[in-house]
């Protein structure tokens, strides 16, 4: 069974879709879901949702960990001329995870208490981010 989830973004940022992947999922029994993004400059990633402030870090962790390509540490960066933001993403997104596997259990991802399924959007613009989804029992 496969299906397209759609996650439109404001720009960077973690974007939770765990209710939207819970639904599809609902009365499949048990087997393994496996999402992947299709674009090359955002990630996947199980994260806490509770706290807010979590996702605020991680960003801030990855802008300074990779800072757009107008900082003076990035001048190295041939790959430029679609923005200061975009050769960061493609670094970012080489970095984290672009597939998840998750297993099911009774037509439920098995996550953890305080984990949600988040897009993590590199780019400074909004974007429509697709994955995609496959169940297999």
């Amino acid at each position: 069974m496969q299906t397209t989830f759609h996650i439109s973004t404001r720009g960077q940022g973690l974007y939770e879709f765990t209710r939207d992947v819970i639904r599809w999922t609902a009365g499949q029994g048990d087997g393994l879901l496996t999402l992947f993004v299709r674009h090359t400059s955002c990630s996947l990633v199980i994260q806490e949702n509770a706290d807010p402030e979590v996702q605020t870090d991680l960003r801030n962790f990855f802008h300074r960990l990779v800072p757009p390509t107008t900082d003076p540490s990035m001048s190295y960066l041939t790959h430029t001329y679609e923005g200061p933001d975009d050769m960061p993403a493609h670094i970012k997104a080489a970095m984290m995870p672009v597939s998840l596997s998750i297993p099911v259990a009774q037509g439920k991802p098995v996550l953890g208490t305080w984990q949600g399924i988040y897009l993590f959007e590199h780019r400074n613009a909004p974007h429509g981010r697709t994955v995609a989804a496959h169940f297999q029992t």
